[in-house]
């Protein structure tokens, strides 16, 4: 019998035994030019020695088979009692291993090439072969057609145990050596590295080094990146290699016995529960969109952190893994691997992209901006794997889905900016700060400020022309300012957004230095605040946004404020040190009641600023520098000439109380201005 002989080849010692019994089989079935060549394919399949066995057949045979085939009556040559002898041979191995609690893969290559070569038969004799159907006996074809359910109910089984025992466990560790080999093989290919997978898995995961993260810059088809194709780079064995050949004969055989919607659930039902696992493993659970808009922001965003690794580990590993396993295991049926891999990957996938739906009907903040523009540079930077993994697509659902996410997350981000700008202008605080020192709202805003040109590129493309937010009204001459030198034709939307940002903040804080009572603190103030918002834009990326002009505008108004700080507060002592007309005259003449006078006012003015402004604070040392050298050279100066002109006529015991400072003095008591110090007296030599 066929079958029989099969197995007797196959457990020969020899190639002559392999060969002998393959052309037994062949001259045997292999009638027609079809069938032959059927035949000399499956057989190829178990043993990769009879791929040639073409060459082992006379041209003769060959030439009449093609001319059996061409008669008028597609008939396989097989008579009704030879296909007897067939049937009975498969359905012998058929219903043995049916009885049998083993699985055939646990047995021996042996067995399941054996059974294989049965279900062969069975598929050929039920007329589903590539080959023209077989003409015999109804009553054959039915007991062909039971014996074949039977068998396709246990590669069912079998396939499903394979692909569940060999598949690969994955766990965090595992992602994250292949999301950083990944971005390893970018680097290398002229792109940036992608963020480390350890700052998003759980706690007991964690790792304690953590790659800086930077937003990817992919262009182009993934096939295009490196010049040729990045799937097999990119992919984690998900099943392993070595049942790849088993899982590919099973399926090819499920596929030819019509059994293909069947090996579509079993595949799929696997899978699918391992990629389940996965986003499992990445910290990603269902949630409803109802949950997560009750969720409290530190939680929101530590699963919006891991939703951003798990959407690259997802697309650029898992994914491409899946599509790699697709056109492996089911390379016999175009349309079945694109049907299994959608239905595998879109459940996860979906969960992955209404999350990211969620967060853009969420609540809008300031503190979720930056992590919404994470997520929008996340999933722009796998829309191109996503367009090439779903080019199957007819409907192209999902990058419809993630093209409008990225839409309503663009809309959040500029709705986001827009109130920010609002609540800087509107912000409501009347405290003054203590010794005129830099308002937490500048801290803030400046910080945040420098974190928007973090994502400048991102920005540019979402912003508009439009101003973001703010009362017309109020922030008129800051918005007239902003255009005064300003090119803002030559300004890209995110620097002309910063600048109106920055006016709203100027707004407020010119309002709120109007709360100090001593207008000297005020100017003060300003001087602090205006002079951080310049540094900070000056010492990062924003300088090169707002540009030159407006550093120089602004430095020239801090020098502004300081000479108005100098009139406001100095001018009293320096009052007390004009001659008032009696210098014209001879010094003796001079009342020394008079110089006295001048001298003790001089001396409690100076006291009491001393006392007064050593207790303010001005944080940045070059600027309190140049405040003590613009007074020493307005004070100094004048307080030697004076004391030079009149100090001889203050003669007597008591002309100390009266010269209580030398010039020095007052040089080293300026030192202490501004330094946020508990308020004592002027010290003065002894």
């Amino acid at each position: 019998m066929a079958a029989a002989a099969a197995a007797a080849a196959a457990k020969g010692d020899g190639q002559e035994k392999v060969i002998a019994a393959a052309k037994h089989i062949v001259s045997s079935l292999g009638t027609s030019k079809s069938a032959t060549e059927d035949m000399i394919r499956i057989l190829s399949g178990f043993d990769n020695r009879l791929s040639t066995i073409n060459d082992l057949f006379p041209p003769s045979s060959v030439a009449d088979a093609a001319d059996a085939d061409d008669g008028d009556a597609q008939v396989d040559g097989v008579d009704d009692s030879e296909a007897e002898l067939r049937l009975e041979a498969a359905q012998k191995v058929v219903l043995r291993w049916d009885a049998s609690d083993s699985l055939l893969w646990e047995s021996s290559p042996e067995s399941a090439e054996e059974y294989l070569a049965a279900v062969s038969d069975l598929i050929f004799l039920a007329g589903y072969g590539a080959s023209p159907a077989v003409c015999i006996a109804d009553d054959l074809v039915t007991r062909a057609e039971v014996a074949l359910q039977i068998s396709m109910s246990r590669l069912e089984e079998e396939f499903r145990h394979l692909m569940v025992r060999n598949a690969v466990p994955l766990d965090s560790n595992d992602l994250c050596s292949s999301i950083r080999c990944l971005s390893l093989s970018f680097a290398s290919d002229g792109g940036e590295p992608i963020d480390d997978f350890e700052s998003s898995v759980d706690d007991e995961n964690q790792q304690q080094q953590q790659q800086q993260a930077v937003p990817e810059q992919l262009e182009g088809s993934p096939e295009d990146r490196s010049g040729s194709s990045l799937v097999d780079d990119r992919c984690l064995d998900l099943i392993h290699p070595e049942v790849i050949t088993d899982l590919k004969m099973i399926a090819e055989h499920m596929i030819l016995a019509k059994y293909d919607r069947e090996l579509h659930q079993v595949y799929c039902t696997v899978r699918r529960d391992i990629l389940d696992e996965c986003l499992s493993i990445l910290g990603i659970d269902r949630i409803s969109i109802e949950e997560v808009q009750r969720i409290e922001w530190r939680m929101l965003d530590d699963k919006m952190k891991k939703w951003i690794q798990a959407l690259k580990i997802v697309v650029r590993i898992l994914l491409w893994g899946e599509r790699r396993l697709c056109d492996q295991i089911l390379a016999a049926s175009e349309e079945l691997k694109e049907e299994c891999f959608m239905e595998t990957v879109k459940g996860s996938v979906m969960q992955l992209l209404n999350f990211g739906d969620a967060i853009t009907i969420c609540q809008r903040s300031a503190e979720k901006l930056f992590r919404m523009l994470d997520m929008y540079d996340a999933l722009a930077d796998v829309l191109p794997d996503l367009q090439a993994l779903f080019a199957g697509d007819p409907k192209d659902l999902i990058c419809e889905a993630v093209e409008g996410i990225l839409k309503r997350l663009g809309n959040s981000v500029k709705r986001t900016l827009m109130e920010f700008g609002n609540a800087i202008q509107r912000e409501p605080s009347r405290r003054p700060t203590q010794g005129g020192e830099i308002h937490p709202m500048a801290r803030y805003v400046m910080n945040y400020v420098r974190l928007l040109a973090d994502y400048m590129d991102t920005l540019n493309l979402l912003l508009d022309d439009e101003v973001i937010g703010g009362d017309q009204g109020n922030a008129e001459s800051y918005n007239s300012r902003i255009s005064d030198g300003e090119n803002l034709e030559s300004m890209t939307p995110l620097g002309h957004h910063i600048l109106v940002i920055i006016s709203y903040l100027e707004f407020n804080l010119d309002e709120k230095s109007k709360i100090y009572e001593d207008g000297a603190m005020r100017y003060i103030f300003l001087m602090n605040n205006i002079n951080y918002i310049v540094n900070k834009i000056k010492d990062s990326d924003l300088g090169k946004l707002v540009g030159d002009h407006w550093i120089r505008k602004h430095r020239s108004q801090i020098r502004q404020y300081a000479r108005t700080y100098l009139r406001t507060s100095w001018i009293k002592v320096l009052s007390c040190l004009k001659d008032d007309g009696f210098g014209s005259g001879s010094s003796s003449s001079v009342s020394k009641v008079t110089l006295k006078d001048k001298f003790k006012n001089f001396n409690l003015a100076f006291e009491e600023i001393y006392r007064v402004q050593t207790t303010w604070k001005v944080p940045d040392p070059q600027l309190r520098e140049e405040l003590r050298i613009l007074v020493s050279e307005a004070v100094i100066p004048a307080y030697r000439s004076f004391m030079g002109r009149f100090g001889s006529q203050l003669g007597g015991r008591h002309a100390t109380k009266h010269l209580k400072y030398t010039p020095d003095d007052l040089e080293s008591n300026l030192s202490d201005l501004f330094e946020g110090l508990p308020g004592f007296a002027p010290r003065k030599k002894t």
